[in-house]
């Protein structure tokens, strides 16, 4: 009995047109459009709707549009889809048509559940050689002139009650606790063999509700930074990236998104099993990022937004001290 993922998250928006173009550079496949509605998708089918703030029957949001109203969970089979609808139909908000169900969790997300509706797909990705594993002969690692995301795997939300909002995930639907920040943030994975953390709740010391960022899984460390410099020759603006998580290990790159919040490119999380101890960490700039560029690469001369220009010499030609 299993959660394994977000199958679908929907976004409340005023300016359709400009997610529109945002998720196309994204990566993201258009697979269906109206006045009201984009559906994206990723490559293994995860969905990503971009309804219009008044569209009827949307989910009210934990914080004004744009931000995220919806996240729809894809669960292993309908043996487990019964339980977990049994746990959850006498939660706040329950509802349960066309094939999901679901409610409202303390922070006032709409959640939701379905037999998954992800393919599995087959991905060549770049192999590593490290000193003692060289497992790529005669072979380049790919470059990308942009991202083609396989799937949102995670999402963060900022809350209100942390203990609350938490054991509702763990008690209901049975996720695991990866690491954490004790009182103040809580990772956690759909089950005890998987990546680092599917979802990411923190509460800031003034507590507050609203999204922090989706994130969509990459292939590799190339297709992070192949992606973020397109994103950034299309002029869409970093948050922060490429830079590299020490928690769970991740490469990201940030991106400001019309769509409400931030969204990250990232790869090559943890993977975690049963016998993972959680850890505590206190909150820090060098806890959330080992290093990181602020405001990314310019996506053309390939250097940090704002470098200076080439000045005709070797970054390592400097004149020797003078000798006495």
């Amino acid at each position: 009995m299993s959660v394994l993922g977000i199958d679908q998250i929907t976004y409340g928006a005023a300016d359709l047109p400009r997610c529109r173009q945002f998720f196309l550079d994204w990566g993201l496949s258009l697979v269906q459009e109206s006045p009201q509605e984009l559906v994206f998708e990723s490559l293994n089918g995860c969905r990503v709707v971009v309804a219009h703030s008044d569209k009827p029957g949307l989910p009210a949001g934990v914080e004004p549009d744009p931000t995220l109203r919806e996240v729809v969970w894809g669960v292993d089979t309908a043996e487990s889809l019964a339980l977990y609808r049994s746990r959850l139909q006498g939660q706040p908000g329950f509802v349960d048509a066309d094939g999901r169900f679901g409610c409202t969790d303390p922070n006032g997300l709409a959640v939701r559940l379905q037999l998954t509706k992800k393919r599995e797909v087959q991905i060549e990705s770049a192999l590593v050689n490290t000193w003692s594993d060289r497992p790529r002969r005669n072979q380049r690692s790919p470059a990308y002139d942009r991202a083609t995301p396989v799937e949102v795997g995670h999402v963060v939300f900022f809350v209100t009650d942390l203990k609350a909002t938490g054991a509702f995930y763990i008690d209901n639907l049975d996720f695991v606790v990866s690491d954490l920040y004790p009182e103040r943030g809580l990772f956690l994975r759909c089950a005890a063999e998987g990546g680092h953390h599917d979802l990411f709740l923190l509460q800031p010391p003034e507590p507050r509700k609203g999204l922090n960022h989706v994130a969509f899984s990459v292939r590799d460390l190339h297709e992070v930074v192949g992606g973020g410099m397109h994103m950034s020759r299309s002029g869409w603006s970093t948050e922060l990236g490429p830079g590299r998580h020490p928690i769970s290990s991740a490469m990201f790159w940030y991106f400001e998104s019309p769509a409400g919040a931030l969204v990250e490119y990232y790869t090559d999380e943890d993977e975690l099993t049963a016998d993972w101890e959680p850890r505590e960490f206190t909150p820090g700039p060098t806890v959330f990022a080992e290093w990181a560029i602020k405001g990314g690469i310019d996506g053309h001369t390939r250097r940090q937004v704002n470098a200076g220009a080439p000045s005709g010499k070797f970054m390592t030609d400097k004149p020797k001290p003078p000798t006495e």
